[in-house]
């Protein structure tokens, strides 16, 4: 049976641009072109370890359409649900191409990010990323390369590197998989940069309530963060991602533990500072649907 829809939303969700870790499904199309639409939540916005020091959690519609050629385009809104802000805080859409033969599958795609003028979500100053996804399957275990380039507002791009290695087991006649991974990621962090000009040292953009009260900021506090240039280990991530199958439908849950590496070097208005980073756990859980564009 192919891997064609897991390896979709191993691309698609996850390392998400705005998020990180693609998760993976399977279809039962195999060669037929086919529709995917998903509701998804996410309980925090994680991306190579960082987050916001208010959580982010996300609902995320999404629908897309794959063609058995393998080109693909998808568009996902993300609705912030927390008690203190609730609003459309993200939409992004990504096209690209993916392959999935007997032992190599991967693809190429990218990705145009919109936020709300008010997010304060740790990659909110991200407009675009182009990613390549390649993988091996040795049987025994699959490994993955992973590299992506990250374009940001006010500053030089990001580039991220990745290697993963899972092991995909499956039961009840291939209708349940289970997915043990452990990810190293590493890049550089203008992202996080800008993301701490604009939003995590009370420059919240807009009239966002980020710390929990409206706030309106003029001055802004300069920062400046001494790794941003430099190519470093970000983060290690163990994730457990579980889907079943029942027909068209596609149940996942995903819980994942990450280990953020490289803490930042801060030069701000006040003074230098190392950040403290923490180890982190998150999860997603969704459903899907997926049914062919024509009819056998």
């Amino acid at each position: 049976m192919k891997q064609s829809v897991y390896f979709v939303l191993f691309m698609l969700l996850g390392l998400w641009g705005a998020f990180a870790q693609k998760t993976s499904k399977q279809n039962t199309a195999e060669e037929e072109s086919y529709v995917l639409v998903d509701l998804s939540y996410m309980n925090d916005a994680i991306f190579m370890g960082r987050r916001d020091s208010i959580a982010a959690p996300y609902l995320l519609p999404s629908i897309g359409y794959y063609d058995k050629s393998g080109l693909f385009f998808d568009a996902t809104a993300s609705y912030l649900t927390s008690s203190a802000e609730q609003r459309v805080d993200l939409f992004y859409i990504s096209g690209g191409y993916l392959f999935d033969g007997k032992k190599w599958s991967g693809g190429l795609s990218g990705t145009a990010y919109f936020y709300n003028q008010d997010s304060y979500n740790v990659q909110s100053e991200v407009v675009a990323d182009i990613t390549g996804l390649l993988s091996y399957d040795l049987k025994l275990l699959e490994l993955s390369v992973y590299a992506s380039s990250y374009f940001n507002k006010n500053s030089s791009p990001d580039l991220f590197l990745g290697f993963m290695v899972d092991k995909p087991i499956y039961a009840m006649n291939r209708k349940l998989l289970i997915d043990p991974k452990f990810s190293v990621f590493a890049g550089s962090q203008y992202f996080y940069q800008e993301y701490y000009t604009t939003s995590r040292l009370g420059n919240r953009k807009g009239q966002g309530n980020g710390q929990g009260g409206t706030t309106t900021t003029e001055v802004v506090t300069n920062v400046e963060i001494a790794e941003a240039s430099e190519f470093n280990v970000l983060n290690l991530e163990f994730g457990l991602p579980v889907h079943y199958q029942h027909k068209h439908f596609i149940f996942s849950f995903t819980p994942t533990w990450a280990f953020p590496q490289t803490p930042a070097t801060l030069t701000t208005d006040d003074g230098v500072y190392e950040e403290d980073l923490k180890n982190v756990f998150y999860w997603s859980a969704g459903i899907s649907y997926w049914f062919k564009t024509k009819k056998n």
